[in-house]
């Protein structure tokens, strides 16, 4: 049978999440796809697990823990059709999900990743994620984070997909770069889609995926130190690599203000020290990431890019007022 996408579930010990994980994916309407298991060196059994109860599923055991970046890569690598889904592990998908991703990214050839809506597991009431938006001041946002599931019910165009569970046109990766593997994990979804919006590709959102998303699965707490210094230090990685020379000294008040509004906050929640040393590291060692080429004819993409960091900035602003001032 020709499929048409591979799912690709990166796995670090997450034993206990792949049997509800798997038992969705086989309530599918559409069967038109591959699993593909990509285990992180897991200690908890997972791989043992994996043969005796899934013994059809292939399973790729790397030979320690990489991180997310290096363990998608090894899967999509490995992959020969024209889409792939990353799925994380903690999660389970609505029976209508690949069948809904497989429609929205065959809309157009421009598309290089379309993100699902993430529900919150434990609160199906709300939602997880609706998408990545990306700011002037270096700040990834989680569109749609708490507010309640009925919104965001529109196919629209995002910065970035969520890669927890989106899928990508995988002939795209040869011409754009795959995921930053230096990222080990963190901001490398918002890091591969920028670059694919640098080359004129469009990420865009499908409210019919839907994906429910238990969250920290893997890393533990929505903060924690190991979490708060990666993400510091790749978001330095993300600005340098992705911004030309130009637009650097052009953002950088805003981006610098950006760090430490951040650093403040950090500090108030006990992370201050880790996130100073996230951004310290990522600073010294920045110049050892690949920056994209500029080309003149991606010019035009990059003012389009700007001004959507900008948009994106006062969205965010307006909408963490009024958030504050309905809590009033």
């Amino acid at each position: 049978m020709y499929m048409k996408v591979t799912i690709v579930i990166p796995n670090y010990n997450g034993k206990h999440f792949m049997e509800p994980c798997l038992a969705s994916l086989e309530r599918q309407t559409c069967h038109d796809f591959k699993i593909l298991v990509v285990d992180n060196a897991s200690t908890d059994g997972s791989l043992e697990y994996m043969k005796e109860n899934y013994p059809d599923i292939e399973v790729i055991a790397l030979d320690k823990n990489y991180g997310f970046s290096k363990a998608v890569n090894v899967g999509i690598r490995h992959s020969r059709t024209p889409y792939v889904i990353l799925l994380n592990n903690d999660t389970t998908v609505d029976p209508h999900y690949v069948e809904e991703m497989v429609g929205a990214i065959e809309r157009s050839p421009r598309i290089f990743s379309v993100s699902s809506k993430m529900i919150q597991m434990y609160h199906p009431e709300l939602i997880d994620s609706a998408g990545d938006l990306y700011t002037v001041i270096g700040w990834g946002i989680c569109r749609g984070t708490g507010r309640p599931v009925t919104n965001y019910t529109k196919a629209d165009e995002i910065f970035t997909a969520c890669a927890g569970a989106a899928i990508y046109r995988r002939s795209a990766f040869e011409k754009i770069g795959y995921f930053d593997e230096s990222h080990f994990a963190y901001l490398e979804d918002i890091d591969v889609g920028y670059r694919a919006k640098i080359y004129g590709y469009k990420n865009m959102y499908c409210p019919t995926a839907l994906v429910y998303h238990v969250g920290s699965g893997t890393s533990g707490s929505k903060y924690n130190s190991f979490k708060v210094k990666l993400s510091a230090r790749n978001s330095v990685y993300l600005n340098y690599k992705n911004m030309p020379l130009l637009q650097l000294i052009l953002n950088l008040i805003p981006l610098v203000l950006g760090y430490l509004v951040k650093y403040a906050f950090f500090l108030k929640k006990g992370w201050g020290k880790d996130y100073k040393e996230g951004v310290t590291e990522g600073l010294k060692t920045m110049k050892a990431q690949k920056k994209v080429p500029f080309r003149l004819k991606h010019l035009l993409n990059y003012l389009m890019i700007e001004i959507e960091l900008i948009v994106h900035t006062f969205s965010y602003a307006k909408d963490w007022l009024t958030r504050k001032l309905l809590k009033r």
